[in-house]
C-alpha cells in the first residue's frame, strides 16, 4: 500500500509538472515566448484549470461573457460565426499551441462559437488575471500583443485570398498552410487527417462543398495528393505551391545558401 501511495504521489507530481507552461512543449507558440524562467513560473500560476472537450463540445459560444482566453493543448477546434439567416460561417481551424477567445476582448463577450472537431483539451487563462500580470511583466504583454497581431494578420491574408484567388488556389493554399502548421509542431507535414468536413472547408474557403470535393479529386488525379476519405498525403508539394501561386520556402533557403 505504501509503495502504491508513493507511486501515486510520484505520478501526480509528474502530471503536475507536465501541465505547467514552463515545461509544455507548445510553449514556443503560446504566452511563455521571450520570458525569463522566473516570469514563466509566474505565468504557471495563471493556468490552474483545463477543459476537456469531446467532439462537438463548445469551448465557448457567441454572446457568452468574456471570462478567459484559452490555449489549446491537444486536439483541434473550429471557430464559427452565425450569419443573420442562420447559416454558419467557419472563421478558422485551430491546432495545439494556438490561443482562442481573443474575439471576446473588444466587447467583453465572445463573438464566435468555438467547437471541438475531435477530443481536445484547452488551458484556461483567466483574462483579468492575465491583464494584471501583463502589466507587471512587459515581455508578457508584448507577447500577448504579438499573438493578437498574428491572428489579425492571418485573418487579413485569408480575406485577401477569398477576394483574389480561384477555388483551386485557395484549396492548395489551405493544404500548404495546414501542412506548415503541423510541421512547426513536430507532426508529419506530408500525411495527416483533416478533422473538418468538406462542407466546413468550403465554408472557410468561401466555395461550395461540392467544389471542394471536386478539387480534391482533381488534385488526386493530377498526382498532387493521395486521398482516402479524410486522410491526405501530399505527393507533390512543389506542385501545390505552384498551384497556389506561392514559392516553397525550402527553395528560398537553398537559393540563399548557394548565394
Amino acid at each position: 500500500m505504501a509503495q502504491h501511495g508513493v507511486y501515486g504521489n510520484r505520478m501526480g507530481r509528474m502530471k503536475e509538472l507536465k501541465n505547467k507552461c514552463s515545461t509544455c512543449v507548445l510553449g514556443q507558440f503560446c504566452l511563455p515566448v521571450g520570458l525569463s524562467p522566473a516570469d514563466i513560473g509566474r505565468v504557471d500560476s495563471l493556468v490552474d484549470k483545463r477543459i476537456h472537450l469531446k467532439k462537438g463540445d463548445s469551448l465557448y459560444r457567441h454572446g457568452d461573457p468574456l471570462s478567459a482566453v484559452y490555449s489549446l493543448r491537444f486536439g483541434s477546434l473550429k471557430t464559427e460565426h452565425t450569419l443573420p439567416d442562420g447559416r454558419l460561417q467557419i472563421i478558422g481551424f485551430h491546432l495545439p499551441g494556438e490561443m482562442l477567445g481573443l474575439d471576446g476582448i473588444g466587447d467583453n463577450q465572445y463573438q464566435l462559437n468555438a467547437i471541438a472537431l475531435e477530443e481536445s483539451e484547452a488551458c484556461v487563462i483567466d483574462f483579468h488575471d492575465l491583464e494584471g500580470l501583463a502589466q507587471q511583466i512587459p515581455n508578457l504583454q508584448q507577447q500577448f500583443h504579438r499573438i493578437m497581431s498574428r491572428e489579425l494578420t492571418q485573418d487579413q491574408r485569408h480575406l485577401l485570398s477569398l477576394g483574389s484567388l480561384r477555388a483551386e488556389e485557395r484549396l492548395a493554399g489551405f493544404l500548404i498552410n495546414f501542412s506548415a502548421r503541423l510541421e512547426a509542431r513536430g507532426y508529419l507535414n506530408n500525411e495527416f487527417t483533416l478533422r473538418m468536413s468538406r462542407e466546413e472547408i468550403g465554408s472557410y474557403l468561401g466555395i461550395k462543398f461540392e467544389t471542394v470535393s471536386r478539387m480534391f479529386s482533381r488534385f488526386a488525379e493530377s498526382g498532387l495528393i493521395q486521398l482516402k476519405q479524410r486522410q491526405v498525403k501530399l505527393i507533390d508539394l512543389d506542385g501545390l505551391y505552384e498551384l497556389a501561386g506561392q514559392v516553397n520556402p525550402l527553395h528560398l533557403n537553398t537559393v540563399k545558401t548557394n548565394c
